[in-house]
């Protein structure tokens, strides 16, 4: 049995309809480039006939994306077919995914049809699809609640008619594990000639249960998964990209694989993030803020120990520099005597004992613990001013202007100014400062964080810039989240030595 699973992304298309996440076309390209990138093997771009603006991103990606199928999807429509014909007119590679629902909800209560329409309009949709190109998928919406006889029954029609890839989607989210794999078993020993098309999961997260599924399918016959980035999709989302390949490549005893480039897992992710106003939650596996992070004091000595006591994947393998061991009132010896050796601080185990109790002290009564508060509990603070110093910010921004920001500071005893424009205001100060002191500079990420609450909040600014491979960080606090930004970024800047 061939044991290499295709990846059906399906991010600009399903992923896309999340309520004010709609991407423009020059943003689609952006992700269609990296999931190329990442190396899924077919990007469903769009729905053509929805808007004027489906149709013309699924054109431009067609053009700009070479190596990935390039898919659209239509309804059992004859005028959705021949539009997305149209809008596929330029892809190297190309797909019509058509389909209808076969459940009875869907047959009766949607449709207002019976089982036999049903069937022939899936056959028909099929046989117009294959007229214009050779690859056509065909979905059965609905098909974790259809009846498994009739459900072969089409299965087999669309097959005979010129289908080359069967979607079974558990479209509500309803199915159970073990119940969705039956089914794709089902269809695998009772559809004469299911060998000549590749069988497709398509799971939505209703129940938390799409990764899940997905793998039960896989295990049971199908071939393709369709899946999008961080599994963002319709009401809870749709099976994650990220887990269900990182469950392929951590259980080695499956013996499946795929052609992704896991490395680029993290990037993609940001970027989806990004382009799409979407944050990611802390807790979401692979790709969640906490992923590879650890507080509890038993795992942080067990990760410093051997990274394998708490992690099956190891951090690099997805994009990510390394675990984060972060510093609370749970945390042990180990993490904190790691943390101090890092800021250049040799402790005995007996003289730790004392930081110790004052860091324990400290961390009870605050939430964060960073270095300059290590520093002090070691008992040497700094010596000196910090290299480079934030001496004054004046910026201008509006409606009907371009933000532009004057930024000065104090780079080892010597005042530099640097005027610079951007996107917003944050971003014409970042701009200014790269631009003074002349480092190429990556900014990895940026977080915001209230301590107080009015409209005279205190804001808490965390920046983790990339430079030559390395990571830094900085960090500020002020009530101008703006100046707090700078500040932030300039602290950074200065520990790159």
């Amino acid at each position: 049995m061939d044991n290499k699973i295709q990846i059906f992304d399906t991010t600009l298309r399903d992923g896309e309809q999340v309520p004010g996440c709609q991407l423009n076309t020059i943003e689609k390209i952006e992700v269609a480039r990296q999931l190329e990138k990442l190396g899924v093997d077919i990007i469903e771009a769009g729905f053509p006939v929805s808007s004027p603006g489906d149709f013309n991103s699924v054109v431009e990606i067609s053009k700009t994306v070479e190596k990935p199928v390039i898919c659209a999807l239509t309804r059992a429509v004859e005028k959705d077919i021949e539009v997305a014909a149209d809008a596929l007119k330029f892809a190297k590679k190309k797909r019509i995914h058509t389909g209808i629902g076969t459940s009875e909800f869907h047959i009766k209560n949607k449709l207002n049809s019976n089982p036999e329409d049903i069937l022939k309009r899936a056959v028909s949709a099929v046989k117009l699809a294959r007229k214009f190109v050779d690859d056509v998928e065909f979905y059965a919406e609905d098909a974790g609640r259809t009846e498994n006889e009739y459900l072969a029954r089409v299965i087999e029609a669309v097959i005979k008619a010129g289908a080359t890839v069967v979607n079974i989607p558990d479209t509500t989210g309803y199915c159970l594990p073990g119940e969705y794999g039956e089914k794709i078993a089902f269809l695998v020993n009772n559809v004469p000639n299911i060998d000549k098309a590749v069988i497709s999961t398509h799971c939505h997260n209703d129940l938390g249960m799409a990764t899940a599924n997905s793998i039960s399918g896989i295990l049971n016959g199908a071939r393709q998964v369709e899946v999008t980035v961080n599994g963002i999709g319709e009401r809870a989302g749709n099976t994650s990209l990220e887990e269900v390949v990182m469950a392929i490549k951590s259980h080695h005893s499956l013996n499946y694989e795929t052609g992704i480039d896991s490395r680029q897992i993290m990037r993609t992710s940001k970027l989806v993030s990004t382009l799409m106003r979407m944050p990611v939650q802390p807790n979401k596996a692979i790709v969640g803020r906490n992923a590879f992070a650890h507080s509890s004091g038993i795992h942080q000595d067990g990760v410093l120990k051997d990274r394998q006591n708490y992690e099956i994947i190891d951090p690099a393998e997805v994009g990510v520099k390394e675990s984060a061991i972060v510093l609370t009132a749970r945390s042990g010896r180990a993490a904190l005597k790691h943390r101090l050796q890092i800021l250049g601080y040799e402790f005995e185990n007996e003289e730790i004992e004392d930081v110790y109790n004052r860091f324990l002290d400290l961390a009870d009564r605050k939430k964060d613990i960073g270095d300059e508060d290590l520093e002090i509990l070691a008992g040497r603070e700094k010596k000196g001013k910090p290299p480079i110093e934030l001496v004054s910010l004046q910026v201008m921004c509006g409606k009907s202007t371009i933000p532009t920001a004057t930024v000065q500071v104090s780079f080892k005893g010597d005042v530099f100014t640097e005027t610079a424009s951007g996107n917003g205001p944050i971003d014409a100060s970042f701009t200014a400062v790269k631009n003074l002191v002349k480092r190429r500079v990556r900014l990895e990420e940026f977080l915001i964080q209230a301590i107080t609450r009015g409209s005279d909040d205190l804001g808490k600014v965390h920046v983790q810039i990339e430079h030559k491979g390395d990571n830094y960080y900085g960090f500020s606090a002020h009530t101008d989240i703006v100046t707090a930004s700078v500040e932030a970024f300039i602290d950074a800047i200065g520990k790159i030595t």
